[in-house]
């Protein structure tokens, strides 16, 4: 008997463990393909919810904020490189640039969910990871945001009119905080049927093994 799963994966497009995590999860969804249908939505959080539009400097942003070194960081983005070739995401070969304001991103992540048709979403989170973490491009530049819109076929009257605006801006920042409401701090946060948490980038084994237990125990209460 297939099961369907709501999914909401709560991220941002600058945290490089959310490309990690989402990796994994689909890998863990496409072994249970057979099994469980989903229903995903990609949630938004902000990292840096202040960053000014000229960004930073990654390592000195890392730094300021964790007080962590150059040469720690250096055996971290190592890890993560090693964990992004694990889920097939590739990762910027020496993890230097920017780190960017990223509201921008999540107005046009809002749009595919209301208007996008199925797949669009994560159609586009996954080129806005590929532009950030992949190409270390400015996500806060609107035809980086754009060409991200139009590669997972978005609307470009629709994407160019959101980003001259503030269309959606209300919706955005009410979802964030209503995941901070529930406790969520740090990303990726996976939340399933709005009640079961999976915290970090773990491993596609993790996944299976809570998405398999989440479908018995909705089995049992029928």
């Amino acid at each position: 008997m297939t099961k369907n799963l709501k999914i909401d994966f709560v991220s941002d497009v600058s945290c490089p463990w959310c490309a990690v995590g989402l990796g994994a999860l689909e890998q863990a969804l496409e072994k249970m393909k057979d099994e469980i249908s989903v229903d995903m939505h990609f949630q938004p959080f902000e990292l840096n919810p202040q960053m000014g539009p000229e960004g930073q400097d990654i390592v000195e942003h890392l730094t300021q904020k964790y007080g962590s070194t150059e040469a720690q960081q250096i055996d971290i983005r190592r890890n993560i490189a090693q964990r992004g070739e694990e889920v097939g995401f590739t990762f910027n070969a020496d993890g230097r640039g920017r780190i960017w304001n990223t509201f921008d991103a999540h107005r046009l992540l809002h749009l595919a969910q209301v208007e996008g048709a199925d797949g669009q979403q994560a159609a586009l989170k996954k080129a806005l990871l590929a532009a950030c973490h992949t190409r270390s491009e400015r996500m806060g530049d609107h035809e980086v945001l754009a060409a991200c819109a139009n590669e997972s076929g978005l609307p470009a009257d629709r994407v160019k009119a959101v980003l001259d605006s503030d269309e959606f801006t209300t919706e955005v920042r009410e979802l964030m905080r209503f995941y901070a409401s529930q406790g969520i701090s740090s990303v990726p946060a996976v939340v399933i049927n709005d009640q079961h948490l999976i915290s970090g980038g773990q491993p596609a084994e993790v996944f299976e093994q809570a998405l398999r237990q989440i479908s018995a125990e909705q089995i049992a209460a029928e």
